[in-house]
């Protein structure tokens, strides 16, 4: 038996699902509605969310693109938005969490790209402010500036640090050596 084309209705008469059915289950493209707007596309696999999806907030703006197993989300490339359709991130999840490259923007700007492990910033990585300036590159550790080599910046993008961090502060050996380059 193949795959048919099903339309479901809640009890008010509206559309709340539309999609390909095999075996009484959904399988293959479909799309689910709330209130008569689009809140998922995407594809199923035994009636659940499975493979590439969308889903979107009550107002039709887009909020999630990525991948689903057994109904979640799931690895791979995942872009994610605000409730107002505002990118918030970009870049590889794996085991549910970000762990590799990505991006991370705060209204709509680039705050921080880099390296992440277990969903926190770890390795190398550069952050902006919200006009877009660096203004620190160099090591994370559980999601915070760390030990290792270290760049900032300041407001006309003149380098105003370029040393060693200690436990996610700048070594005070470092701190002292920079005020003598400066002065």
């Amino acid at each position: 038996m193949g795959k048919e084309m099903e339309k479901e209705y809640n009890f008010n008469g509206e559309l709340i699902f539309e999609g390909e059915y095999m075996n009484g289950k959904r399988n293959g493209k479909c799309k689910e509605y709330y209130n008569d707007k689009l809140i998922f596309e995407g594809e199923y696999l035994n009636g659940e969310r499975n493979g590439k999806g969308k889903e979107y907030n009550y107002n039709g703006k887009l909020i999630f693109e990525g991948e689903y197993l057994k109904g979640e989300r799931w690895d791979g490339i995942e872009i994610k938005y605000s409730l107002y359709g505002e990118l918030m991130f970009k870049g590889i999840i794996l085991n549910g969490k970000r762990n590799g490259k990505g991006k991370e923007y705060k209204d709509g700007a680039l705050e921080f790209e880099g390296e992440y492990l277990n969903g926190e910033r770890n390795g190398k990585g550069k952050e902006y402010s919200k006009d877009g300036n660096l203004i620190f590159e160099g090591e994370y550790l559980y999601g915070k500036r760390w030990n290792g080599k270290g760049k900032e910046y300041g407001f006309y993008d003149e380098l105003i640090f370029d040393g060693e961090y200690l436990n996610g502060k700048r070594n005070e050996k470092e701190k002292e050596k920079n005020f003598q380059n400066l002065a």
